[in-house]
């Protein structure tokens, strides 16, 4: 009994690898991977050719137009895929989730092999589109701009990782599927549709002097303005900060700093909802 209870209590990298190989293995099976990597593939070549036509530019763009053009589609369909297909994973047949439990293994390896399981399979996805993109900008506009696009890569993924810790702590507090499913629906719909609206008309009930520092921290609380935020620094693109980045900008007094913050604040929000969903879910009869 001894053996077990010290197994359970401590990380296994060999036992987060199993799960997170298992997880992925499953998820490839179900078409999940395939058929978002075929969609976001599509989407972001599309973008890449036609996002800029509108405003005067024609023919393929480069890097930083492509990558600035395809970024509100990151920001509503990333979370999106994240909530969804952590909430399936992760409240899927109760059997498996009951023999998966039992097992002497720490719920901090199953949690945490699950998640990159998870996120592996949607980086797959993400990397088969910016990659398809990547080859036709390449090859017909040259590498201008590519540490931007790499950097945004990057910063798509961290997106991705936060709203499947996210969906850990849905599931975690839930339990049920339906509760769940309606959770991160509102989750998503909360950060990348309403967050903004209501930051905005709280700073109408605030004085001018207190606006601009309300603004600044209001930046921290949605992880999809940040991403967005720190995206448009890498661009460049002063002009679409909004008010919240021109905030930010203000009280750190340039971009270095700005991005430094942004990526702390977005690793915080990536780690802390799996921390707590860690603890719920050692509390809960499984």
């Amino acid at each position: 009994m001894t053996a077990v209870v010290e197994k359970r209590t401590n990380m296994s990298l060999s036992s987060v690898f199993h799960i997170a190989r298992q997880e992925l293995i499953v998820n490839i099976r179900n078409k999940w991977t395939v058929i978002f990597a075929l969609i976001f593939g599509i989407l972001v070549a599309g973008i890449a050719y036609f996002g800029m036509i509108a405003e005067g530019f024609s023919g393929m763009q480069n890097f930083t137009r492509t990558s600035a053009s395809i970024l509100n589609l990151v920001l509503y369909i990333i979370p999106l895929v994240s909530l969804t297909m952590g909430t399936l994973s992760l409240t899927g047949d109760k059997g498996a989730a009951e023999l998966l439990f039992s097992q002497p293994v720490s719920v901090s390896e199953i949690v945490t092999g699950k998640v990159f399981g998870l996120f592996v399979s949607i980086m797959l996805s993400m990397v088969t589109g910016f990659s398809l993109a990547g080859i036709i900008i390449v090859s017909q506009s040259g590498m201008q701009g590519f540490m931007s696009y790499a950097a945004f890569v990057l910063l798509s993924f961290a997106l991705s990782f936060i709203f499947l810790s996210l969906s850990v702590l849905v599931a975690a507090l839930a339990k049920r599927k339906s509760k769940t499913f309606g959770f991160s629906l509102f989750l998503w719909f909360f950060f990348v549709l309403f967050y903004d609206v209501l930051a905005i008309g709280i700073t109408l009930l605030l004085s001018s002097s207190t606006i601009n520092l309300f603004l600044f921290l209001s930046l921290f609380g949605n992880p999809v303005d940040m991403v967005r935020v720190a995206s448009l620094i890498i661009f460049d693109s002063a002009t679409s900060f909004g008010p919240a980045g021109a905030a930010l900008l203000r009280f750190l007094g340039g971009s270095t700093m700005s991005i430094m913050l942004l990526v702390f604040g977005l690793f915080a929000w990536g780690i802390l909802p799996l921390i707590v969903s860690m603890r719920l879910i050692s509390r809960q009869d499984l």
